[in-house]
């Protein structure tokens, strides 16, 4: 099959206004660079088109119809839909942003350059046999976004469950005892400021992107060398046990490291190390994935574009805690619900 360079094949522009643009009550998506697609009131453009992510936590999105976007984020249009799928060019792309992500420059904020657009060789069979991938993919997806209602109707039983033996911070109706991140944590560091030198092997350098709905993802993760992860571990060390909290990009969102492997942490991830004696690290992971906690977490969250939740601010998330056993006992359940739960989805 013969592949084409991109540029040849559509056009390619980027929004124009700043990230603080957005309205929560607009009536048509704004586009930036966050995964998130914000609000806005008024419209720049009406097309069918590929939004790819100039900067930050790198993505693509599909859209058809009215909307605005921020002034880093890339608008791809084809030229003759007779010639490429919109929807073909889509799917491209969600395989070529992992390219994108390798490629990207830049310190703390990584980003793309246009070339790094227009360069791309897409495969282009003719505009029957790409309609026929579309189906197929779009077939795909629609078994992945049922998978995905399931997992989201088990998070919702999952939070149905904690408010019920726990309540929330706002009424706290069972009294318990409420208390900063800072206070029940040993240690909360994140990863390292500086861009490492990444290697063919070695050990695994996690990023956000690494963590796919609250799972695992290490399909494209990046490597360091032993010899840099000793001199990175020395200020922050994850281990199985501790919890991931997401500080760059998508804020607030907390992962329990449940594998016993060793790597490494980016920036945009902070490492929480809690005190165990009086916190359960799943039930901590469920609480600071609460509603009420994730409120928090956004409140402390600067910046639109480049969101960033600073360790400072992290510290003041408040948090209950109950006595221990009650935590285990929560954990215990939450255990044993996704089995029965998904036998009965099947």
């Amino acid at each position: 099959m013969r592949k084409v360079s991109l540029g040849s094949l559509v056009n390619i522009r980027t929004g124009k206004l700043d990230a603080n643009a957005s309205d929560p009550e607009g009536k048509y998506p704004f586009f930036t660079c966050s995964r998130e697609t914000l609000k806005i009131d008024t419209y720049s453009y009406d097309c069918e088109c590929v939004l790819v992510a100039g900067n930050g936590d790198l993505n693509v999105k599909y859209y058809n119809g009215k909307f605005d976007a921020y002034q880093r984020t890339y608008i791809i249009e084809s030229i003759d839909k007779n010639i490429l799928n919109v929807k073909y060019l889509y799917y491209f792309m969600q395989l070529y942003v992992s390219k994108l992500r390798q490629m990207s420059i830049g310190g703390v904020i990584k980003y793309i350059k246009l070339n790094y657009l227009t360069d791309a060789k897409i495969p282009l069979p003719n505009i029957e046999k790409q309609n026929k991938i579309v189906k197929v993919l779009e077939k795909a997806q629609e078994l992945i976004d049922k998978r995905k209602a399931q997992i989201k109707a088990l998070d919702q039983l999952t939070k149905s469950l904690f408010l019920e033996m726990f309540g929330d911070l706002k009424n706290n109706r069972y009294n318990w005892p409420i208390a900063e991140l800072g206070d029940v944590c040993i240690s909360i560091k994140d990863g390292p400021h500086v861009s490492p030198k990444y290697t063919q092997k070695g050990i695994p350098f996690i990023s956000v992107n690494n963590i796919i709905n609250n799972k695992w993802d290490f399909t494209n993760v990046k490597y360091i060398s032993e010899t840099d992860y000793e001199i990175f571990a020395k200020r922050c060390k994850p281990e199985k046990g501790d919890i991931l909290y997401t500080k760059g990009g998508t804020t607030g969102f907390a992962k329990y490291i449940d594998i016993d492997i060793k790597f490494m942490n980016w920036v945009h991830l902070a490492v929480l190390k809690y005190d165990k004696n009086i916190m359960d690290g799943i039930f901590l992971t469920h609480m600071l994935n609460s509603h009420f906690c994730y409120a928090q977490s956004q409140k402390y969250t600067r910046g639109i574009a480049n969101r960033d939740l600073v360790l400072s601010q992290m510290k003041k998330i408040k948090v209950l805690v109950p006595p221990l056993e009650r935590q285990k006992k929560f954990v215990s359940i939450v255990e044993k619900v996704p089995s029965r739960i998904l036998c009965n989805v099947r």
